[in-house]
């Protein structure tokens, strides 16, 4: 997947990815304000999620259930020094856990990632404008 869109195309987009990853691991590329919080949110909503969903900057993971009593975990990985600091919080255990995991700045964490993750690269083209690749 490739392509540009809007926050009207964003419910849209989110449930075509949903549909489409093999593995409930999401990886999150971008520069700050491009939308990954955003994103995720939407992605949230669509997985059935009632809570309130905001970014886990400080605590590190957010753990959500959804309307089928699923779990979903929601990682921000800005803040993140070392590697070690997400073994801490058990990040092996998460990844295995088949449960959906959504993650911020993964690349705060590269050799602990999933190789079958999917990664999902966002881009600012204009203020109304983002591209999305899936890989």
């Amino acid at each position: 997947m490739d392509k540009n869109f809007s926050l009207e195309d964003l419910a849209s987009i989110a449930a075509e990815i949903i549909s489409s990853v093999k593995n409930k691991t999401l990886l999150f590329y971008g520069e700050m304000g491009v939308g990954k919080t955003t994103f995720i949110k939407e992605i949230c909503q669509q997985l059935g999620i009632l809570d309130n969903i905001s970014s886990p900057t400080f605590s590190l993971v957010n753990e959500y259930q959804t309307s089928k009593k699923e779990k979903v975990f929601h990682f921000d990985f800005y803040r993140i020094e070392e590697e070690e600091e997400a073994l801490d919080i058990g990040i092996e255990e998460y990844f295995d856990s088949d449960a959906w995991c959504l993650v911020e700045w993964p690349e705060n964490i590269e050799n602990l990632l999933p190789l079958d993750a999917a990664q999902i690269h966002l881009s600012i083209l204009d203020d109304e404008q983002r591209n999305i690749q899936l890989k």
